[in-house]
């Protein structure tokens, strides 16, 4: 379900969107849209679009593979709130919880057989976005992902 709010906030475009999705990967064309559109809207350009889909792409993918227990349905829902300056992205689920946050830095010098099995897309998420916070409130799992505006 997507329910969109604008109004003028300062003399700039203000959106509050949601998107709820099902613990179904099949479903990430469903954000990805709700990425781009709401990106057109505000200007953002191609680059950040991009960054901005494989972020939460990389982090909602995350919550729907590990979040729940296999065969267990859930939902990950996504709220975004953006004036002109930000974007401010709350991914929320309540399966087990996890903060991403804690995964320890990715050595990205070892080569691929040296590495440790995973970390590489909580490392790409810090890379793509400006900033990165996890909560564990009321059950839920939150993590809020921000990024800096660049107008197209």
């Amino acid at each position: 379900m997507n329910e969109k709010t604008d109004s003028e906030l300062k003399g700039e475009t203000f959106l509050q969107c949601h998107l709820t999705l099902p613990n179904d990967i099949n479903t990430i064309p469903q954000l990805s849209e709700f990425i781009d559109l709401n990106c057109e809207e505000l200007g953002v350009d191609m680059v950040d679009t991009m960054n901005i889909n494989l972020a939460l792409e990389e982090a909602v993918v995350n919550v729907m593979s590990y979040a729940y227990p296999e065969g267990t349905e859930g939902q990950v829902d996504i709220d975004l709130t953006a004036d002109g300056d930000e974007m401010v992205f709350i991914i929320t689920d309540s399966g087990t919880p996890f903060d991403p946050t804690q995964k320890e830095e990715v050595d990205t010098t070892l080569s691929a057989e040296e590495r440790p099995i995973g970390g590489l897309g909580i490392h790409l998420v810090r890379k793509l976005m400006d900033d990165i916070s996890y909560q564990y409130v009321d059950n839920k799992n939150v993590l809020t992902l921000k990024k800096k505006l660049n107008k197209a």
